[in-house]
């Protein structure tokens, strides 16, 4: 009877090139009651827009099937049933433009629904225009909002609100009769997973787990290659799901298993320990530079300490890691949402000496991304063309780096 559906998106306008991010679908029989209901995280196959508003990650979103791929399974979902939204002229033009970008023609049009958000006028006529405010309104319980799935489920228990309200038949019994005669073309509905968003404090696993488990490890592990994937993963002191997944690659593709991994990391970390005691002197920040890679390489303090105590005197053309630094006149690109605007991080760039390029080319030197993991076109440029990726806490970092040279 009624299928109530809300979309997480990256944007505001689909004339703008924003796409769904997660959709998801409560259907409802004719009394209101839940019969069904499904959702998943959508790949936009581009930067994520304002994640501070949906919470979604690229590190989710870039494992979750594209919307070509749930296209006829949502199409299952809602065929036949009169589709429902809070605010259903935002959430039926994304949906169109979804299906039209993926070659199919449906019958979502913005004036063929009903909206939770308008029908508040005549049912809840002091309520406010948010969804929050017509359940509060409705005596409903507080939602988690900006969550497709309980966003969907909330402005369903709305809907039931208003039939409770309208007694039988409702008002809008022509929309339903429509709705069963709408024609819907025959879509593949493939199987595809749907992928879920993590739960608030949820972590990744730590991609070490991936790897193959296997005793003893290599007598001599080749893994100059893979030390350079980790020296390019390291150098913002953060490990990406993308730059996970390329160092997992990287292993498998040498062969090495999770033991072999285990002994380049403490390798590495010794060669850290190495350079950080050249002076003679530890001090606490390079102690804690020292803690923050052994977590992220899967180690633990303990390793530190022995990396410290057997660390000899760093011989010349040993070193690895901590050497990458940004030079004056290096082009540096900006990509994703930031705070403050992009063009105050801009600014501050070339007041500092370096050169900020509005696209990636094959002269850029570093790309500062709000989301590491984002999908948009310079990211993807930037990995093709092998360009470092980091967020702009570690690139502040390194700017501060480069103005204390400069002095």
């Amino acid at each position: 009877m009624y299928a109530v559906i809300d979309l997480e998106t990256t944007g505001l306008r689909t004339s703008w090139h924003d796409r769904i991010v997660e959709v998801a679908v409560v259907q409802l029989d004719e009394n209101g009651r839940i019969t069904d209901e499904w959702c998943s995280l959508i790949n936009p196959d581009r930067d994520l827009g304002t994640q501070a508003i949906h919470g979604i990650s690229a590190a989710e979103a870039r494992r979750a099937p594209r919307f070509d791929q749930v296209a006829g399974h949502l199409a299952t979902m809602l065929r036949g049933r009169v589709l429902v939204a809070h605010n259903f002229h935002f959430d039926a033009p994304f949906l169109d433009s979804e299906y039209e970008r993926a070659g199919i023609r449906t019958p979502i049009r913005h004036t063929a629904g009903l909206c939770t958000m308008q029908l508040a006028s005549h049912f809840l006529p002091s309520a406010g225009r948010s969804l929050r405010d017509c359940c509060h309104a409705a005596g409903l319980p507080a939602h988690q909002a900006h969550s497709a799935l309980h966003d969907a489920r909330a402005a369903a228990q709305l809907l039931t609100h208003y039939l409770a309200a309208a007694g039988s038949p409702p008002p809008w019994n022509a929309a339903v009769a429509a709705a069963v005669r709408a024609p819907w073309p025959a879509i593949n509905a493939q199987p595809v997973k749907a992928v879920l968003r993590r739960a608030p404090g949820e972590r990744e696993q730590h991609f070490l787990a991936r790897l193959v488990d296997r005793l003893p490890r290599l007598h001599e592990p080749q893994g100059d290659a893979y030390l350079d994937v980790l020296d390019q993963a390291l150098l913002d002191r953060h490990i990406s799901a993308t730059e996970a997944d390329a160092l997992v690659a990287t292993a498998e593709s040498l062969g090495l298993a999770r033991v072999d991994v285990e002994h380049l990391h403490l390798t590495y970390l010794a060669s850290l320990a190495q350079i950080a005691l050249e002076d003679g002197i530890l001090t606490p920040a390079e102690r804690r530079d020292l803690d923050l890679v052994s977590g992220l390489l899967g180690l633990g303090r303990s390793d530190v300490d022995k990396a410290l105590a057997a660390a000899p005197t760093v011989i010349p053309g040993q070193r690895r890691g901590g050497e990458w630094r940004l030079q004056p006149g290096d082009v540096v690109v900006f990509t994703g949402a930031m705070e403050p605007a992009r063009e105050k991080w801009e600014e501050e760039a070339r007041t500092a000496g370096l050169d900020v390029g509005s696209n990636i080319t094959k002269k850029t030197r570093l790309l500062i991304a709000a989301d590491p993991d984002t999908m948009s076109g310079k990211a993807k440029k930037a990995r093709q063309y092998g360009i470092p990726i980091v967020h702009p806490t570690a690139y502040r970092s390194m700017l501060a780096g480069l103005t204390a040279v400069a002095v």
